[in-house]
């Protein structure tokens, strides 16, 4: 949770100060971007566009790296479960 906060607030920011959106606009187009939607409002300076492609990769890649971290030891067991070692699949290469 702390995550997606901060990163709500780092687009808030970014939408307020590089495309002087309200408020209002700044939080709806941060959470549409975070929730993978795009941008709700057009964007109208070049600042602002920038910020939008930097930040849109930046929820990107934070989702995929959150999602990899919570999945992983799930995965790790699962492995194991199925008695998957490095060592077996190294000699069926």
């Amino acid at each position: 949770m702390a995550l997606v906060l901060v990163s709500w607030l780092v687009g808030t920011t970014g939408y307020r100060v590089f495309e002087g959106m309200s408020w209002i606009d700044a939080i709806l187009n941060a959470a549409m971007i975070l929730g993978g939607m795009g941008p709700v409002t057009p964007l109208q300076t070049t600042a602002g566009k920038l910020f939008a492609s930097f930040y849109a990769l930046f929820a990107g890649i934070v989702f995929l790296v959150s999602v990899a971290i919570l999945l992983a030891p799930h995965l790790h067991r699962l492995l194991h479960r199925l008695h998957l070692e490095t060592e077996a699949l190294e000699k069926d290469a």
